[in-house]
This record gives structure tokens, C-alpha cells and sequence, in this order.
């Protein structure tokens, strides 16, 4: 397929938009913007049943692993829809396009589980990121409806790609792109935003080998299908402020 068929030049070829099922590999724009393809995986529940995007419960963390077997996601139907081409940027100024939701109110994003501040994440023992519903408040923002990580009161758009809206944080999380499927399926497709998954393997070696036997087995790439559940089937404790 012609490259001209899945990149779009946006903001006088300053941003770049990209339809990801397309292409493998890293795809870098002329100012170094970073796009991952990994495998196309199906999103299940613990019984190994696809995931319906009309099934998923509103305001409620999913988490998934992906796109290696110890590097947790996370899936949230939003109570509205999400912007629409939101232009995002790293802490090293590189610009990049999140799309936007998917599903058939455009309410559904995923992102990579890990803050992009010291790289807190969910474990099977606890977690300290998440999604905040409106109906609940939280000391990271004025506003609920965000992702926050309780490490060190980190907030995130989850609306507008997981742009950072406060706290310690200088970029925004990684989103997972998804692909929503005409049987309501749900696939992930890669990764956008920059790219930390090496510094977080290297930061938790231990627990790499408390829960995943290791090194080896943490960095094997999920293919086919992920295990989509709760956060609070994923992890014992969820610390949220």
C-alpha cells in the first residue's frame, strides 16, 4: 500500500496522523514523532470471550497487558465522547496526533498503565493509577473524570489522548491505539507517544520476576489475544486520592 494511504501530513508537516493496522515496525516523522506497530491482538475476558465494546461498563478501569506480557494497559468507556485529533507532545518537544475514542460514541481509549513520571503502575498487589469516575473527587485536579496516578498526584486527559493536566508528569501517557471491529470487537494495534517500555523493564527487574518468571518471559510480545479484566479483579488494592 502507498505510504500516502495511511499518512496524513497535518500543521504544515509539523504533526502526523496515522492509521495503525497499516504498517510494522517504527514510523518516525521528519521531527522524530515515534509510532510502534505491534501485533494486532484481540481484547477477551478471563473466560477467553471477545470483548464487546457496547458490553464494557461506563466510568470503570479495564486492564489488559500488552504490547509485552508484563507492561499493563488500561481500557476505560468514557461517560462522552472524546476530542477529536488532539495534537500531544513529549517532554522532548516531539509533536504527534492522538485520533480520537473508539466504539460507536467514540467514549472508548486505552492507555498504557505506567505514569510517565517514575513509571508507577498496576500490580497484582496494588495499584496507584487509574481512571477517577466524575462522580468521584480526587487532590490531583479540580475536575474528576481523568486518569490520576496517587504516587506523586500526576493528572491525565483521558479524553484528549492522556494529555498531562497536572502534577510531576511532562508527558502524556502512552495510548494504545485500538482498531473497533464491525462485530463490536475490540483489537490493539501499537503504541503512540514515547516510548519508556526499556526503562521499565530495566527499574523492576524483581517484580518482573515476582509475576512474570523473569526477564524473558516480561518482554515476550502478546500476539493473538490479551486477558481484559477489572482493575479491581488485577490488582488486591487500589489507592486512589
Amino acid at each position: 500500500m502507498d505510504r500516502r494511504n495511511f499518512l496524513k501530513v497535518v500543521a504544515g508537516a509539523t504533526v502526523i496522523a496515522v492509521s495503525p493496522s497499516l504498517i510494522r515496525g517504527n514510523l518516525y516523522a521528519a521531527d522524530g514523532t515515534l509510532f510502534n506497530a505491534y501485533e494486532k491482538t484481540q481484547l477477551v475476558d478471563a473466560a477467553g470471550k471477545p470483548i464487546k465494546a457496547s458490553q464494557l461498563e461506563k466510568e470503570v478501569t479495564y486492564i489488559f497487558n500488552y504490547p509485552y506480557a508484563s507492561t499493563p494497559c488500561m481500557l476505560i468507556n468514557l461517560p462522552k465522547p472524546t476530542g477529536k485529533d488532539v495534537e500531544l507532545s513529549s517532554e522532548n518537544g516531539e509533536k504527534y496526533v492522538w485520533k480520537s475514542g473508539v466504539g460507536k460514541d467514540r467514549t472508548i481509549v486505552s492507555y498504557v498503565a505506567i505514569c510517565t513520571h517514575q513509571m508507577t503502575h498496576p500490580t497484582p498487589n496494588d495499584s496507584f493509577i487509574g481512571y477517577v469516575p466524575t462522580t468521584k473527587k480526587t487532590m490531583a485536579y479540580e475536575k474528576s473524570g481523568i486518569i490520576v496516578c496517587s504516587s506523586h498526584l500526576s493528572a491525565f486527559d483521558a479524553g484528549a489522548g492522556a494529555k498531562v493536566l497536572g502534577g510531576a508528569a511532562t508527558q502524556p501517557l502512552n495510548a494504545v491505539v485500538l482498531e473497533h471491529a464491525a462485530d463490536d470487537t475490540l483489537w490493539a494495534v501499537g503504541i503512540l507517544g514515547s516510548d519508556k517500555f526499556q526503562d521499565y523493564f530495566k527499574s523492576f527487574r524483581p517484580e518482573l520476576k515476582e509475576f512474570y518468571n523473569g526477564p524473558a518471559e516480561a518482554k515476550k510480545l502478546v500476539s493473538i489475544s490479551a486477558k481484559t479484566v477489572k482493575l479491581t479483579e488485577f490488582s488486591k488494592e487500589i489507592i486512589q486520592y
